[in-house]
């Protein structure tokens, strides 16, 4: 939890610590780096605006190594803040004032999904689009033959799309599937995360082989057959 505000990540910490976490406190960028190079942390909570190193920044310099999930807690709530939060590479946007509980019910969720990216299945479980492939058994994501690392809700959305080769979601589908929530006001999130995709699958974003969109409609994978 990384916030320059104390009183916030204390008020934070106990009711992380009511659910059974363990919380490591850092008040700005700068320590945030340093606790996660000295720590197993599984997931960051992250203010934007701190003293030192500011969250945006932070945010890239741990996107960097690890695709944990990372939350972005701040009081900057304009869409494009939201918008600029996802783009560097943040699974999810809090904005204050905020209900703790709801900030504990997204970090169970985020932890949900980077745990089960851990877990390996009991069955093979290996979907095939043409040269891209994803093994549900490893968690592990290929474009014709080169590993491809994806964040957490990269790679839930892509499954989706890729166990449902063919078939167009909506961006409320896609959202309610991966987030299990009502989708409100999930265009932009959305295609933040699509476009995310599509620049780490495709040769060419501009012009996707993969990860179409249906004009009006939503997204779907192209169904190839394997070569």
């Amino acid at each position: 939890m990384c916030d320059d505000d104390t009183a916030i990540v204390d008020s934070i910490e106990i009711y992380l610590q009511q659910e059974g976490y363990h919380v490591i406190k850092a008040y700005d960028g700068v320590q945030a780096l340093e606790v996660l190079r000295k720590e197993e942390i599984q997931l960051v909570i992250i203010d934007v605006m701190m003293p030192r190193l500011d969250g945006i920044r932070a945010i890239l310099k741990i996107r960097e190594e690890s695709n944990m999930p990372i939350i972005v807690l701040s009081a900057k709530t304009a869409d494009s803040d939201k918008i600029l939060g996802l783009n560097v590479g943040a699974d999810d946007y809090v904005s204050k004032p905020f209900n703790p509980l709801e900030l504990v019910a997204r970090v169970n969720s985020q932890m949900r999904r980077y745990t089960k990216l851990g877990n390996a299945a009991e069955s093979s479980k290996v979907f095939q689009s043409g040269g891209l492939a994803i093994n549900d058994d490893l968690k592990s994501v290929s474009v014709d033959g080169e590993a491809v690392r994806l964040t957490p809700i990269e790679y839930n959305i892509l499954l989706l799309l890729v166990k449902n080769q063919g078939k167009v979601f909506s961006i409320n589908q896609i959202y309610e599937n991966i987030w299990n929530e009502e989708a409100i006001g999930a265009d932009n999130t959305v295609a933040v995360h699509i476009r995310h995709i599509r620049e780490k699958i495709e040769i060419n974003p501009k012009e996707p082989q993969y990860l179409k969109v249906v004009w009006g409609v939503g997204y779907k994978i192209e169904k190839i057959e394997p070569r």
